[in-house]
């Protein structure tokens, strides 16, 4: 297949680049170490002689990507399952969906396509602020990612988004691939998950015709995931308070690497991915006339619904959210060991946070809040 250049620096590697890509990988000593981790029983030459059979993205996925991520759930945590049966699996969707641990969210997902019987995974947008090593970009444009650029001017903002947007509507027609994207720019610290209308407008972007139009040929399905735990709580407890008393402060390249690793690696408990049904028909509904900043607001606000409605619960959700309120409202949702068992966790997760001038009630807020928000939104869909 012939791709523009115009999205040689933001797409994926073509099957005719990945020997190359692979060469750089294996003289690399950073990728060495971490392979070491992930493929401890796997002696590094024959990790390499595997990557050179790999002949696309799909390869690759399924030979290294797909038994490390099938395992993890089990490792750290409970298991995890996907409920795909609003949609068909033979399509070809953009998930849209809201983002809790940088680097599962998508990965993931791969895995529940292919058990849900899709032939393909899909393309991730991932942004260029978490591609600090050259190790790590080289593998995610392997993995099948595409690159969203930040940190630009005005200018190069409108143009980037046009480009990003013109690639994912080639990925859905050309390529014939899925694309996941999560619906705001960076993880909701709080849970409180709301889509970014600037999203929906770089989507629509690309393609042809009216807003409606060029939506409905991306095929949206808005996608649920669920932890019942959340590895990095304590972490984005601490940049809370970190944000609240310093006005300037900034996250550290080895911030994201140190929540890449403790997402990845920390307890999850249960994790359930919902698909709800691809909105194509319901946007058929929509007046185009509209103006187009009402259209964004209310396709966001129907993204959200379907989200909400669609978590799965726990028990921590709901001791969260009676906690928080200082209620008992919810207390048939939960038993008294739920309770005794998260209150201990939180306290030990309060504890692993390490600031000079701990706000321990605050951070308790934070965590608690972080919990109860998918309570408070799914509730309110009902």
């Amino acid at each position: 297949m012939q791709i523009p250049s115009e999205f040689d620096e933001i797409r994926p590697f073509s099957p005719e680049e990945l020997p190359a890509a692979y060469a750089q990988l294996a003289v690399d000593p950073q990728f060495r170490t971490a392979m070491s981790y992930a493929f401890p029983k796997m002696p590094f030459d024959v990790l390499v002689a595997k990557m050179n059979t790999c002949k696309t993205g799909l390869d690759f996925e399924k030979a290294f990507c797909y038994p490390f991520l099938k395992e993890l759930p089990i490792s750290y945590g409970k298991g995890m399952e996907m409920d795909a049966t609003a949609i068909d699996n033979q399509g070809r969707y953009t998930f849209v969906s809201n983002h809790r641990d940088i680097v599962l969210d998508s990965a993931f997902l791969s895995v529940l396509l292919l058990d849900a019987g899709f032939q393909t995974t899909m393309e991730i947008a991932i942004g260029d602020n978490l591609l600090s090593l050259p190790w790590i970009k080289t593998l995610v444009k392997i993995n099948k990612s595409f690159i969203v650029q930040r940190a630009l001017t005005m200018r190069q903002i409108l143009e980037s988004s046009l480009r990003l947007s013109k690639y994912m509507h080639f990925a859905i027609s050309e390529k014939h691939e899925n694309i996941w994207i999560a619906q705001r720019e960076g993880r909701a610290k709080d849970s409180n998950d709301r889509t970014q209308t600037s999203i929906l407008k770089m989507m629509s972007m690309g393609g042809e015709g009216s807003v409606i139009d060029r939506l409905l040929q991306l095929h949206i399905v808005p996608l649920s995931i669920s932890y019942e735990m959340d590895a990095c709580d304590f972490l984005k407890a601490k940049e809370f308070q970190l944000k609240r008393d310093s006005e300037s402060f900034k996250k550290s390249k080895e911030d994201d690497v140190i929540s890449m690793n403790t997402g990845m690696f920390g307890y999850k408990g249960h994790i359930h991915y919902q698909c709800a049904p691809c909105i194509d028909e319901w946007l058929k509904t929509l007046n185009a006339n509209r103006p187009k900043s009402d259209l964004y607001e209310i396709i966001a606000a129907h993204i959200d619904t379907e989200i909400h409605r669609n978590y799965r619960l726990y028990p921590s959700n709901y001791v969260s959210l009676d906690l928080l309120r200082d209620t008992t409202e919810y207390v048939n949702r939960y038993s008294a060991e739920d309770k005794a068992r998260f209150e201990d966790y939180l306290t030990s997760q309060i504890a692993r946070i390490d600031l000079p001038n701990k706000d321990e009630a605050f951070l308790r807020e934070r965590i608690l809040t972080m919990y109860a928000n998918p309570a408070i939104n799914y509730l309110a869909t009902k």
